[in-house]
């Protein structure tokens, strides 16, 4: 019965803790989880159509709410309990917070959980997302002038680009305050150095529209809260949908809010291009690459380029597309190397934006134990003084 949203968002969190080195059962802290998931297909196509099956008591009556059948149905599948379920299943006691804003909400999350960091409710926080499709192996109609592509492929930024394609996925990471990753120890892949969300509002063309000026607006604030120069952003995971009418609104809009950035010098990518848009997911995928990206110091490359698209003119703006993947070099200011940093950029239908400044992990120097270790005896014995001197040597 379980959505299989709900069901791969508690596996990969489990592995996140796993993979961090923390149990939440033995940890002493507050742990929050912040996610979200798409719309549930899974219920519609497989679960409703069998709902005879579910419950034996259900047979002979109405399948509602108010049977067992139903109701187990309903809290398997409704998105409400997507984080308060795993919080229950790994013992997590911080906040346990539901966050939809359609396509944007894997960055929002990630955003959110920063702040529930920043605030003290949570020492440790979950941030993810879900998006499954259900079935997995159906096609679409392309209609010219919607979202869809019409080859089957993400054309980011591209000259033929016609649309995106959806694909289906999981993400999630986990946060700490910095000082006390450092302090405890923890293995860091990034920092993030400053984020912020707001809205569109209402003057855009249509509700399903991008908005330029929030973009704008949105990358501004977080540059500002990170306190860094857009000159020093290496790297941007954009939206890049491959849409014709978002990727130019989009690379506008980051074009100006990274306007004292010098021409040509940061890279501008889409993970859409290798795996298709994770819709709901989406942001926290980008937000994972870009994170890998730092780690590995390697920019990857943005697939299916050619030419650009003519509404993009990348001569105006600080951005160019790498087709290859391409090491990742230090920046310079003032004679000093400084450390590498990215931008993450998302938005949604409904007019959410989201964006955040990363920088790579600080260098940790490993710290001498200045305590001397405890004099242990250690008693040997063997079968004959022949055995015993053999040991010893």
């Amino acid at each position: 019965m379980l959505d299989p949203q709900q069901r791969l968002l508690l596996q990969s969190s489990w592995e996140c803790l796993e993979n961090a080195g923390y149990n939440p059962n033995s940890y002493p802290g507050a742990i929050g989880i912040f996610a979200g998931a798409s719309m549930n297909t899974y219920l519609i196509n497989n679960c409703y159509p069998n709902r005879g099956q579910l419950d034996s008591n259900d047979q002979l009556q109405p399948f509602t709410l108010d049977s067992m059948g139903g109701f187990q149905t309903m809290v398997a599948n409704d998105k409400d309990y997507l984080t308060t379920r795993i919080s229950y299943k790994l013992n997590l006691r911080g906040p346990s917070v539901n966050i939809q804003t359609a396509c944007s909400t894997g960055l929002v999350v990630v955003h959110l959980a920063c702040q529930s960091l920043i605030n003290g409710e949570s020492d440790m926080a979950l941030a993810g997302a879900a998006s499954i499709n259900s079935p997995q192996k159906i096609g679409y109609l392309y209609q010219e002038g919607l979202i869809l592509s019409g080859d089957g492929h993400c054309r980011a930024f591209d000259a033929q680009a016609q649309g995106t394609i959806f694909g289906s996925g999981v993400g999630v990471v986990l946060l700490k305050r910095l000082s006390d990753a450092l302090a405890d120890n923890d293995q860091i892949y990034a920092v993030i150095k400053g984020s912020a969300i707001n809205n569109d509002g209402g003057t855009k063309l249509g509700f399903t529209a991008p908005g330029g000026e929030g973009q704008i607006s949105v990358a501004a604030e977080a540059l500002a809260f990170a306190g860094v120069d857009a000159n020093t952003i290496s790297f941007i995971e954009a939206h890049g949908t491959g849409t014709t009418l978002g990727d130019p609104i989009e690379v506008d809009a980051l074009a100006k809010a990274y306007s004292a950035a010098n021409q040509g010098e940061c890279a501008l990518g889409s993970v859409k291009t290798n795996i298709g848009h994770m819709q709901i997911a989406s942001g926290i995928v980008g937000l994972i690459k870009a994170t890998l990206a730092l780690k590995h110091q390697i920019i990857p490359p943005t697939l299916h380029f050619q030419n650009p698209n003519p509404q993009i003119d990348f001569s105006k703006t600080p951005f160019y597309i790498n087709t290859e993947a391409i090491p990742w070099q230090n920046k310079q200011q003032n004679g000093q190397e400084l450390p590498r940093r990215a931008g993450v950029n998302s938005l949604g239908i409904g007019g959410v934006n989201a964006h955040i400044i990363l920088e790579e992990a600080p260098a940790v120097i490993p710290q001498q134990n200045q305590t001397k270790p405890p004099i242990h005896l250690l008693t040997i014995s063997a079968r004959n003084p022949t055995g015993f001197k053999r040991f010893s040597q």
